[in-house]
């Protein structure tokens, strides 16, 4: 599985709402400081899902990496 470039970069608070919040549309906050922390949300990157009046949402792969993550970092 392919490695979310930005996560690293990313403050402890926005990783923390990305795993409580895994799956759900990604707040403005969020979608700012992943930005912010080179992740393009405009890109067709694998991890870029669908983007309409509902929000950004993260792609059911990025979703599964970021669960991954997770587990990982609370071992």
């Amino acid at each position: 599985m392919e490695t979310i470039e930005w996560w690293a970069r990313l403050d402890s608070d926005a990783k923390a709402w990305l795993i409580a919040h895994n799956g759900e549309a990604v707040s403005p906050e969020v979608r700012s400081k992943i930005a912010a922390a080179g992740g393009a949300v405009t890109s067709s990157a694998w991890w870029v899902g669908e983007s309409g009046p509902d929000g950004f949402f993260l792609s059911d792969e990025a979703v599964d990496w970021i669960e991954t993550a997770a587990n990982d970092e609370s071992d």
